[in-house]
Order: structure tokens, then C-alpha cells, then sequence
């Protein structure tokens, strides 16, 4: 569900154990095999209605009480099996049931999901087309050219869905146990040692351009065409460290390939309570976090806003879906439409800033 690769955060699959690909292609075939026969019976009834429940009584009531009127669209900017289709996957069912219209999962990627986003900013205003955003939106628009929207006026966040860390990782061989450990070896040798990730501009990369930043360290970039690849390369030890998603490097860290310095979130990560953060672990007031959420077009009235924003908290809140965020190593969120888009401000700001400063640019040729 959580796995981010160029700099969309979706386009690479990272490599992970066999146990591991085996369970994800299992859950995703069944989503997709799920989300298919559901749409098939919305087509043949015409009505789109959701098979086995109805809507809640609490989301019938007060203004927007028609919405929705047929079946909604939740489009992935990617291609099936990413993070971001996942999560659609996982809370369209649960918000088809509140709402009573089928909610149907459709892809529509390419252009570094600039196709999937800018199809929903010029769909009809009126909540039956969504989009399942990534925090790429908020880093795309700083090193794509010619980006056709503009993620902070043309689109209106309802929920971010969860929110996943990174964590930090060196190879052993590497003389550091803690993060202190790396900024005094680091300052001692600046440029000598490097980092791995997959693709310029994805959230990994970017990650350990604001860790040098604010360190005042100066570590290599080798860029790898996919978040497995890097990984791979610095298990083997061909690089120095780097930001992976939790999930895929917890094997590596458990087995002693790896070592963990610190996660990217504000707050231990659930599935791994023993990795601290780096804030606390020597850089305070850092924060990176890979996000899902879903957004409307920019004109979208309030009240359905807030009918989707009550859907999505009611999927966010289910227990098994927060069973599935979290054991994929995320954390469920369920934030208000204020908050989302707070987020999303705040996020455009300091990854133009951190782009501008490390003087990242994409070949798009």
C-alpha cells in the first residue's frame, strides 16, 4: 500500500521478500477482482447503487442529502498495484456503502500523474469524479514543466486517508550506530559518502535533501530508476544509506543487513516502536511523511465536501481498514478539509524550497 517510487511516489515497485510480493499481489488481485464484479453490477442494474448496504441515516441527513446521484469516479493517477491504488481500493468499498452510490477505483496514469490529476480538475464540480492524491502533488509542480493545474487552487482536499514514514538506513559496514553519529562522521567528510534513491524529486530522495539541509551535511546522490533497486544496492553496500519505506527495509534491519538511524515521522512508527525519530535522535523539527488523501475539483460545494469528508472519516475509522494502514506500516489519518489543505500549503512550501536549494531538476525529454 505504502510504496513510493520516482519522483510520483508510484511508477517504480520496490523489491521486496517473495513472502512479502506474494501477499501484496494476493490482496491486490482480490481488491481489483472486487472492485471489478461490483462495477459490473452497478452497470447492469444502471443504477450504481451499492449491492449490500445502504447509506448510513447520518450521512442522509441535513444539506447535500441527494449526493451522490449515480456512481462516483475515484481516479489513481498511476497504474494498478502502487500505494495509491491500494488505498483506493481499500476505502472505496466502505464509502459505496456509506453513500449508497458504487464508488469506482479508475486509473488513468502517465505524464508523472499529471493526466490523472489534471482529468479531475476539469471534471464537473459536483463530487462524482475524485481524486486519490499522493504527496506528489505537492513536489511535482516544482520540477515538471508546463504542469497544467495548480494543486492549491484548482483542487479542494477532503481527508488525507494515512500517512506512512520512511526510515533511515545505513549499511553496517558504515561506522554509525545513531544519527548524531552520522551528522559528526559526515561534517568530517563531506562529500565522501553517498545515498541511493530511486528517481529525482520522489519523496525518498527529497527526504534526505532536507536532512542535509538541515544538518549542514553534504552526502552524494546516486540515483536509481526504482526504490528496489536502491535498496538492493545499499544492502549489498554499493552505497552508504538511504530513506526506504518502512515495511520493505524491516526484514533488512531485523536480519542486521541493515542498520536503522531514525524514521521520518513526528512520532514513532506503530509497526516499529523501536526505531526513534530522527527529530529525536538529533534533528529536531524534522518531518517527512508519504501521504494519501482524497480531493474533488476546486469548485465543489461545501456541503458535499462535507458528506465525503464524514464517508471518508467513517472509512478511516473501520477497524479493519486501520488494521491494513497500519500493518503496512502507515498510520490512518481521517483530517478535516481544513487540515488536509493546511497540509497541502505547507508541504508545497517547504519542498519548493528544498528543490530550489538542492537545484533538483527532471529531464523530461
Amino acid at each position: 500500500m505504502l510504496e513510493a517510487g520516482q519522483h510520483t511516489g508510484e511508477e517504480n515497485v520496490k523489491t521486496v521478500p517473495r513472502t512479502n510480493q506474494l501477499a501484496l499481489c494476493a490482496v491486490t488481485a482480490c481488491l481489483i477482482a472486487a472492485s471489478t464484479a461490483a462495477d459490473a453490477q452497478a452497470a447492469s442494474t444502471g443504477s450504481g447503487q451499492a449491492a449490500s448496504t445502504g447509506p448510513s441515516t447520518e450521512l442522509r441527513t441535513g444539506s447535500g442529502q441527494d449526493y451522490p446521484t449515480k456512481p462516483v469516479r475515484l481516479v489513481v493517477a498511476s497504474t494498478p498495484g502502487g500505494g495509491t491504488d491500494i488505498s483506493a481500493r481499500l476505502i472505496a468499498p466502505k464509502l459505496s456503502e456509506q453513500l449508497g452510490r458504487q464508488f469506482v477505483v479508475e486509473n488513468r496514469p502517465g505524464a508523472t500523474t499529471t493526466i490523472g490529476v489534471d482529468f479531475v480538475v476539469r471534471s464537473a464540480p459536483d463530487g462524482h469524479t475524485l481524486l486519490m492524491g499522493v504527496s506528489s502533488l505537492a513536489i511535482n509542480p516544482h520540477i515538471l514543466k508546463n504542469v497544467p493545474y495548480d494543486a492549491l487552487k484548482d483542487l479542494a482536499p477532503i481527508s488525507q486517508v494515512l500517512v506512512a514514514p520512511n526510515v533511515m538506513v545505513a549499511h553496517p559496514s558504515l561506522p554509525v550506530r545513531t544519527v548524531k553519529d552520522l551528522i559528526a562522521f559526515a561534517r568530517a567528510r563531506p562529500g565522501e559518502l553517498n545515498f541511493a534513491a530511486g528517481g529525482a524529486g520522489s519523496n525518498q530522495h527529497l527526504a534526505i535533501e532536507l536532512f542535509l539541509s538541515m544538518t549542514g551535511t553534504r552526502i552524494v546522490h546516486v540515483p536509481y530508476k526504482g526504490q528496489g533497486m536502491a535498496l538492493l544496492d545499499t544492502v549489498a553496500g554499493q552505497v552508504s544509506l538511504m530513506m526506504a519505506n518502512v515495511i520493505s527495509a524491516l526484514p533488512h534491519v531485523r536480519n542486521a543487513r541493515l542498520r536503522a538511524l531514525g524514521v521520518t515521522g513526528a512520532k514513532r512508527a506503530t509497526v516499529a516502536p523501536e526505531i526513534p525519530t530522527l527529530a529525536e535522535a538529533g534533528v529536531p523539527g524534522y518531518e517527512v511523511l508519504q501521504w494519501y488523501g482524497v480531493l474533488a475539483p476546486a469548485a465543489t460545494p461545501r456541503e458535499i465536501i462535507a458528506r465525503l469528508h464524514a464517508a471518508v472519516l467513517h472509512a478511516v475509522q473501520d477497524a479493519h481498514i486501520r488494521g491494513r494502514i497500519v500493518a503496512d506500516g502507515g498510520e490512518p489519518v481521517g483530517n478535516a478539509p481544513e487540515e488536509f489543505s493546511a497540509i497541502l500549503h505547507a508541504d508545497f512550501k517547504k519542498w519548493g524550497d528544498v528543490i530550489r536549494r538542492a537545484g533538483i531538476k527532471i529531464d523530461q525529454r
